[in-house]
């Protein structure tokens, strides 16, 4: 057997990790957050082959790819290809859909270009990214975008008593006395009490003069509508060119619409008369994958010389998303709009139909929103790319995953300063009795919450249609906490953040959106610790706060507050060293020089977050310890206070996040998945969080797949029976005892599993608890 070799790495916490990794094997890596697991994969492997590879091209092509700096390690080889499916985004611009990002829908073209009737050209002629093919009305968009003009015009006001609410046409403003100052309208009516004409000047006017007065003194200029103003500054021209404030600004004034000339469809109308068995190709791309499937396949049948290859070929793309669970999906669902495992899984999509062998697939937790019924099915995925001759890498926690591995690298034995280290090498039987934080999870056997806390009240959701709910009436329970469940693409979603949220605008949702993060942000200035310990330093040393930010005066002048020098030495590869007149501390020699307490700021932030609790202490700055003691509830005490939020794992960031919102009372909470990318051992310290948060008078509502979650929540909700058109009924409430009874619930069955402990067993489904 060969093998890829790691001697001595050390990038980001990894303590001289040497290991060997078969090849041609499925290797899954598993230990808790920020143990190192994807310092190994993603920032040694991965980063090394892509390098060595990129090192293969010309000089010319080279400089035109990413480049990547080299891991630190003392030797990596054997290392083959690599291709990483990772959790990014996966192009969430507004002309990205499902269909568009899997290539469907370019053979979808092709089919109705060579087969339809009557044809309205070639495939670009059914493109709504193509002129020749999009709705001219909405560009292809299938959204039109207009100004609310109810929100831009009080009717009760006058237009020189403010009626005019945009604010760079407001009254007072230079643009605002066209509007004020004109001597077309009378300037003191309100403006609900004009006519039509009156109005349609107002908006459109043309031809008159006003006067304005500026810096140059008086003088008359063209009277601009209000409406084409707005038009021509704001909806005319790609408002991405302006800044943040303004586009925010701009879009509470504007409102979206079905474009009112294709329906949607985004298509012209030559493209749309277009047919084939009485269907249109947005009729094709409305259906769900595997209502489209049965469609297509009549077509590939039908003996068509020239149809039937291109239906073949669709229908073959499109059987490979059903195989992985996403059959509900639709090819006209905005990439936009998936969740990151939904984005993960459809990118892998794409490389099963490859032919390529020798390389090695490189994934991070790809069982992340997967309900346990579908993760058979990515085991399924994983081992046929292992099967046509590659190796497969995969970062997971779950157990069904680690379970059909043929080798597993445990890291550990915690997160970060403590972690780093190789715990456990060998099969997955052998992890099961092996004498670490993930071997004795694994070994654990747990029942179901026995004595469920009582609801202190109840939220009544009442005829939800949201997406595919079906006319939904539910009561979620008060002052408890409640799993939502159910398949991917149930409605859980639909029915937890759409429905709920609106009937409580005011609940803290905590949500899987990403996390702002640039290399300069650290827990310290993401928590807004930093300004209290700049005041600190400030008053106890008698200078300025700005003197202790890397990002402004204090910054090294070397370095610009870095702590690194990055070197782009061109045509080879980058290189970062430490700088050397800091030594990486971020900072100025004469700001180091200054202490409280015998620290400087830099000691500060290499503060791990329990060290910097004991240092606050005895500080009167509550608002810090407050912050810190967020970090020591969802388990980040390890992380230091100056550590870039970019080297965190997924689970760190997500955690972090929800720091930020802790120790409210009387509050909603309600969080998508929080369980996504922490480990068994991890979610316990979840769960004892949001079981403090309950007892503290909060309602807390997660939507979960995790068992762990589910069997010890006070109540559930059960979403299904499957996703997408066959989803979006409540199939069960109740509590996590009366689920274990349930006979219509796939999670019912898998719940079942848990609690007789054949999770993780590679095992058939248990029926009886």
């Amino acid at each position: 057997m060969s093998y890829i070799h790691i001697v001595g790495a050390r990038e980001n916490n990894l303590r001289d990790v040497t290991l060997r990794i078969p090849k041609n094997r499925l290797t899954v890596f598993t230990g808790v957050s920020g143990s190192g697991k994807s310092s190994i994969v993603f920032g040694t492997i991965a980063v090394e082959s892509q390098r060595q590879l990129g090192e293969t091209f010309s000089w010319f092509v080279r400089n035109r790819l990413p480049k990547y700096e080299r891991p630190h390690a003392d030797a990596l080889e054997d290392l083959s290809p690599a291709i990483v499916v990772d959790q990014k985004p996966i192009g969430g611009h507004s002309r990205s859909t499902v269909g568009t990002m899997t290539d469907v829908y370019s053979v979808l073209r092709v089919l109705f270009s060579r087969h339809g009737t009557p044809s309205a050209g070639a495939a670009t002629a059914y493109s709504f990214n193509d002129p020749s093919g999009m709705c001219p009305h909405c560009d292809g968009l299938g959204r039109a975008v207009r100004p609310d003009y109810d929100r831009i015009l009080d009717p009760a006001r006058s237009l020189a008593d403010g009626a005019v609410l945009f604010p760079p046409f407001a009254a007072g403003t230079w643009q605002g006395q066209t509007y004020t100052n004109t001597t077309d309208l009378d300037t003191h009516r309100p403006v609900g009490e004009f006519t039509a004409a009156e109005r349609e000047f107002l908006m459109r006017g043309r031809g008159a003069q006003v006067s304005v007065d500026n810096t140059g003194g008086s003088r008359e200029i063209p009277f601009e509508g209000l409406a084409d103003r707005f038009e021509r500054l704001y909806l005319k021209r790609d408002l991405s060119a302006l800044g943040q404030r303004t586009r925010d600004m701009v879009q509470r004034y504007l409102t979206e619409d079905t474009c009112p000339e294709c329906a949607g469809a985004r298509l012209n109308a030559a493209a749309l008369a277009t047919r084939i068995g009485g269907l249109n190709i947005a009729d094709c791309t409305r259906m769900e994958v595997d209502e489209l499937i049965p469609v297509l396949r009549r077509i590939a049948e039908g003996g068509d010389p020239v149809a039937g290859p291109v239906a073949t070929a669709a229908v073959t793309a499109l059987e490979r998303i059903e195989a992985i669970g996403l059959g509900y999906l639709s090819l006209d669902r905005p990439t936009a709009t998936l969740s990151g495992g939904e984005g993960q899984r459809l990118k892998t999509v794409r490389h099963l139909g490859s032919s390529l062998t020798g390389m090695t697939y490189i994934f991070d937790e790809p069982s992340i929103g997967l309900h346990p019924r579908d993760v058979g099915r990515l085991n399924d995925l994983l081992l046929r790319l292992r099967d046509k001759g590659n190796t497969v890498l995969v970062v997971e926690h779950d157990p069904d995953v680690i379970a059909v591995a043929d080798h597993v690298v445990d890291m550990g034995p915690t997160g970060g300063a403590d972690g780093g280290r190789v715990m456990y090498e060998g099969t997955p039987d052998g992890l099961r009795h092996a004498d670490t934080l993930t071997g004795r999870c694994l070994r654990r056997r747990g029942g179901v919450r026995e004595r469920p806390r009582e609801a202190t009240g109840g939220v009544w959701i009442e005829g939800a249609r949201l997406h595919n709910l079906k006319d939904v009436t539910v009561r979620v329970p008060t002052g408890v906490l409640t799993a939502v469940t159910g398949v991917a693409g149930s409605g859980k979603s639909s029915l937890v953040s759409g429905a709920l949220v609106a009937a409580h605008p005011d609940a803290v949702v905590v949500d899987q959106s990403a996390i702002g993060i640039s290399g300069r942000s650290t827990p310290a200035t993401y928590l807004g610790i930093m300004d209290t310990v700049r005041k600190v330093f400030a008053r106890e040393t008698g200078t300025e706060p700005g003197l202790f930010s890397f990002n402004s005066t204090g910054a090294c002048g070397s370095c610009q507050g870095r702590g690194v020098v990055y070197s782009d030495l061109a045509f080879m590869d980058p290189v970062t060293t430490v700088c050397e007149e800091c030594d990486g501390r971020r900072f100025g020699e004469d700001v180091l020089r200054l202490t409280v307490r015998g620290r400087s700021i830099a000691d500060v932030l290499d503060m791990t977050a329990g060290q910097a609790l004991d240092h606050f202490a005895d500080l009167r700055e509550e608002s810090v310890r407050r912050r810190l003691r967020a970090l020591r509830d969802v388990g980040l005490t390890y992380l230091t206070l100056g550590r870039s939020l970019s080297t965190l794992s997924g689970g760190e960031r997500q955690r972090i996040k929800l720091a930020t919102h802790l120790h409210r009372t009387a509050a909603t909470y309600v969080l998508d998945e929080p369980t996504t990318g922490l480990h068994m051992a991890d979610v316990d310290g979840l769960v004892a969080l949001l079981d403090r948060l309950v007892d503290a008078g909060n309602t807390v509502v997660v939507v979960e797949h995790n068992l762990d979650v589910v069997r010890r929540a006070d109540w559930v909700i059960d979403l299904g029976p499957e996703g997408g058109r066959h989803g979006g009924r409540v199939i069960f409430e109740g509590t996590p005892r009366q689920l274990l009874d349930a006979d219509d619930s796939l999670t019912a069955r898998h719940l079942r599993r848990a609690v007789a402990g054949t999770v993780g067993r590679g095992e058939g489904e248990v029926t009886a608890a």
